[in-house]
């Protein structure tokens, strides 16, 4: 399990077992390996993990128009508490923050 936070330090996800997981439990979204990328549950691009726990949008991404498909719903995991706030990064050139 690895909580993934904004780029202002705020927890905003949990990625468990290659599923992405709001801080509430409920899946949001998939962990695809190859392209290093997460997708929502609708298949869309969704972001990337950038500075090793960062969930940020890469605006040059070329997979922002790629629809992937469904990867399934793999239910609520629970909470896994709340990690506090991590610290801000500020914004890398050519990111955004996720919009979840």
């Amino acid at each position: 399990m690895e909580y993934l936070y904004d780029s202002k330090g705020k927890h905003i996800a949990n990625l468990v077992n290659a599923h992405l997981h709001a801080p509430s439990g409920q899946n949001i979204g998939h962990f695809l390996s190859n392209e290093k990328i997460l997708i929502d549950m609708h298949g869309k691009y969704l972001g990337e993990i950038v500075a090793s726990n960062r969930l940020l949008y890469n605006k040059t991404s070329p997979y922002q128009n790629v629809i992937f498909g469904s990867y399934g719903n793999y239910g609520n995991v629970g909470n896994y508490g709340n990690p506090g706030n991590y610290g801000s990064i500020g914004i890398p050139c050519g990111y955004r923050d996720v919009e979840l």
